[in-house]
C-alpha cells in the first residue's frame, strides 16, 4: 500500500487523494468483517473445537493428572498416618519409660530408706555394745579403785591406831612423864572404842 501511495504521489496526483483511496480501500475491509470469537457463521466449529479440546483436556486430567495427584495425596495421607501411629508409639514408649523411671526411683528410695534404717540401726547397736563395754569397764575399774580406797582405808585405819599411839605418847610425855607404848596403846583403843 505504501508502494502504492508513493506512485501515485508520483505520477501526479495529490497526494492526499491517493492517500484516502487508499487507506478506505483496506479499511472498508477490515470494517467489514467482524472479530472472528463473535461470528456468528463460525460458531459450530467452534463449539466443536471446544468439546473437543475440554473433552481432551478432561481425558488428559482425569487419566494422567488427577491420579497422580491422588497417588501422591494418598502417599502423603499415609505418610501422615504413619508419622501420627509412630508418634503415638513414640509417647507411649515415652509414657512406659517415665513409668519405669518413676517405679525404679520409688525402689531406690525405699532401698535407700532401708538401708539407711539399717544403718542407723547398726549404729545404734554398734554404740550401744561400746557403751555397755565402756559401762562395764567403768563398772570394774571403780570396783577396783573401790577396793583398794578400802584396802587403803583399812591399811589407814591400821596405821590411824599406832600413828594415835604415837601422838599420844608424844603429847602424854611432857606433861606426865615417860608413858609405855603398850599404856598409850590401849588408851587409844578405848578412845576408838567409845
Amino acid at each position: 500500500m505504501a508502494g502504492e501511495t508513493q506512485t501515485h504521489a508520483v505520477e501526479g496526483e495529490a497526494p492526499s487523494a491517493a492517500l484516502v483511496e487508499g487507506t478506505q480501500a483496506s479499511g472498508g475491509a477490515e470494517h467489514s468483517a467482524a472479530f472472528p470469537p463473535f461470528d456468528s457463521s463460525t460458531f459450530g466449529s467452534q463449539l466443536f473445537w471446544l468439546a473437543l479440546a475440554f473433552g481432551a483436556l478432561y481425558f488428559l486430567m482425569s487419566r494422567v493428572a488427577l491420579p497422580r495427584i491422588g497417588d501422591i495425596l494418598e502417599v502423603r495421607r499415609d505418610r501422615i498416618e504413619g508419622d501420627l501411629a509412630e508418634a503415638d508409639r513414640m509417647r507411649q514408649k515415652t509414657d512406659q519409660a517415665i513409668e519405669a523411671y518413676e517405679t525404679e526411683l520409688a525402689e531406690a528410695k525405699s532401698k535407700a530408706q532401708g538401708i539407711a534404717d539399717e544403718t542407723r540401726s547398726a549404729m545404734k547397736a554398734e554404740l550401744s555394745d561400746k557403751r555397755t563395754g565402756v559401762e562395764e569397764d567403768l563398772t570394774k575399774k571403780i570396783a577396783t579403785a573401790e577396793a583398794r580406797i578400802a584396802e587403803t582405808k583399812e591399811a589407814a585405819l591400821e596405821h590411824v591406831g599406832e600413828i594415835a599411839t604415837e601422838i599420844a605418847q608424844a603429847l602424854v610425855t611432857p606433861m606426865i612423864g615417860k608413858v609405855t607404848v603398850k599404856a598409850a596403846r590401849s588408851a587409844v583403843s578405848k578412845a576408838l572404842k567409845e
